[in-house]
């Protein structure tokens, strides 16, 4: 099953994305398996505001936990999560409805 993380950063937390985003994305790497899409959000002058991940986890706890896992969450970066059922119509061009 899939479950899209819309996330938010905290005002004025670029430099703490920044700092942590090594250790970010050497979890995406250990984590690739259970990743459809990941990416960040781009505030108006194009600088990473938030997170958008979608995981493939075989239930809701099992996603709340590579959310919670994410170096991102641990250090206190998002101001607002939001994390919910997804189901993909369109990938690379596909429709698969």
């Amino acid at each position: 099953m899939h479950f899209a993380l819309t996330a938010y950063d905290r005002p004025n937390a670029l430099p703490l994305r920044l700092e942590v985003r090594p250790e970010h994305l050497d979890y995406l790497r250990a984590i690739a398996g259970s990743l459809v899409f990941a990416g960040p959000m781009l505030d108006a002058e194009g600088k990473p505001c938030g997170s958008i991940i979608v995981y493939d986890a075989e239930d809701r706890a099992a996603a709340e936990k590579l959310v919670n896992d994410d170096p991102y969450s641990k250090a206190g970066l998002f101001e607002r999560v939001e994390l919910k059922g997804f189901r993909v119509v369109v990938k690379d061009g596909v429709v698969n409805a």
